[in-house]
């Protein structure tokens, strides 16, 4: 239970940090993330990175909630599904971003 209620927790801080990257606020990202952006640049990369982190933290908060359903009902469909969802989302959240930090910043590093 306890370990759905963390996921629940990251995936709500993430998506939190995700609509203020969304809203232009770039300044959470690693420096070396935001070197070469342009000025007129950050509204857009930053509602690109916001979506990302979204994705990401969305599927973190639907892991955490299918895992309490399946500690609940004791049915560990729901934590693969929850994990396959989680997984997902992950992988495109994570290829999003690199692909709006390579797109505006030239680098990933």
């Amino acid at each position: 239970m306890i370990e759905g209620i963390v996921t629940i927790v990251v995936g709500i801080v993430c998506i939190v940090i995700g609509v203020l990257n969304g809203k232009g606020n770039i300044s959470m990202l690693h420096s070396y993330h935001i070197d070469n952006i342009k000025e007129e640049d950050k509204l857009p990369f930053g509602r690109e990175i916001g979506v990302a982190m979204f994705i990401v933290g969305g599927s973190l908060l639907i892991n955490g909630l299918f895992a309490i359903i399946a500690e609940v009902l004791t049915d560990e469909t729901y934590l693969n599904i929850g994990m396959g969802i989680m997984g997902v989302g992950l992988v495109i959240g994570i290829a999003l971003a690199f692909k709006t930090i390579k797109k505006y910043n030239k680098k990933i590093m």
